[in-house]
């Protein structure tokens, strides 16, 4: 019952970290550390990525009409309409597939390498504050320059090969934040925010279930209640992901990021602050 209501507590804080640009995976992992879920080492790594998938699928359903390029067709010939591709969509698709390249070439192989050696409380400090500190230094670049680019259609090849470099930074190091790290690319490169919000989102999905896919196969046996205890955190951060979500496109349409770089610095300091009082 203990690892149930820790799983609630996990999800909301994925549902709330995945989409601000604040690290999921490094909040997660602290929160690991000073309130652990009990179980195999095994199934504690497996779940701390598997519950990004109950985040990913708020993505899917609040963006759905954007997602799925089949669409119903109408002609003058047909009141009906025949069920057709929009290929408009079917470019967004390649985009986020390029995008997603860097990452799943490199990353994915070294995955458990970069688990061993940089998923600790220190290294997501670092990160945490690094990235802070280019937050806002890239935002106040930012401020006395306007956006090239005001929407997907507009991503060029050189652009999304870019965000998807710094999507590779971010499944290396935890604390970077995979959204964090792709938004602060995109506002790098003359993105506007919104834009660079949802291209975040939409390449979102191939990473996370990509993710997932290798750690599911290396966890096969799963036992009631971790079985429970996985579903509960998934379903939880779902709900919470569309608050999230919704909050974030509502937010940034007259803020700018800079408050979440304030944040990030802030926590990375306390988690330092922690670590070397705890020695």
């Amino acid at each position: 019952m203990l690892n149930i209501l820790k799983s609630i507590i996990f999800g909301i804080v994925e549902g709330i970290t995945e989409w601000l640009p604040i690290s999921s995976t490094g909040h997660l992992y602290l929160f690991q550390a000073f309130m652990p879920l009990s179980g195999p080492k095994a199934f504690v790594s497996m779940y701390m990525v598997v519950i990004q998938l109950g985040a990913i699928m708020a993505v899917v359903v609040l963006y759905w009409k954007r997602l799925w390029p089949l669409r119903r067709i109408r002609t003058t010939k047909d009141s009906v309409g025949q069920i057709g591709w929009d290929h408009n969509i079917l470019k967004m698709w390649l985009k986020v597939i390029i995008a997603t390249i860097p990452a799943a070439v490199i990353g994915g192989p070294l995955d458990n390498f970069f688990e061993a050696h940089f998923y600790n409380p220190k290294s997501i400090a670092v990160m945490l504050i690094l990235f802070g500190i280019l937050f806002i230094i890239v935002e106040n670049q930012n401020a006395s320059r306007r956006a090239r680019v005001y929407s997907i259609d507009d991503l060029t090849y050189r652009d999304i090969i870019i965000i998807g470099l710094f999507q590779l930074i971010a499944a290396m190091f935890p604390g970077t934040s995979r959204s964090g790290a792709t938004i602060i690319g995109a506002l790098m490169i003359g993105v506007s925010r919104t834009t660079a919000a949802e291209f975040t989102f939409f390449l979102a999905i191939p990473a996370m279930f990509g993710g997932s896919l290798l750690k599911l196969r290396h966890f096969h046996h799963f036992t009631g209640s971790q079985a429970a205890v996985l579903a509960v955190g998934m379903i939880v951060a779902f709900a919470v992901s569309v608050a999230a979500i919704k909050f974030l496109m509502n937010y940034i349409k007259t803020h700018d990021f800079k408050p979440f770089g304030w944040y990030r610095i802030v926590l990375g300091i306390v988690v330092l602050a922690v670590g070397m009082l705890a020695h």
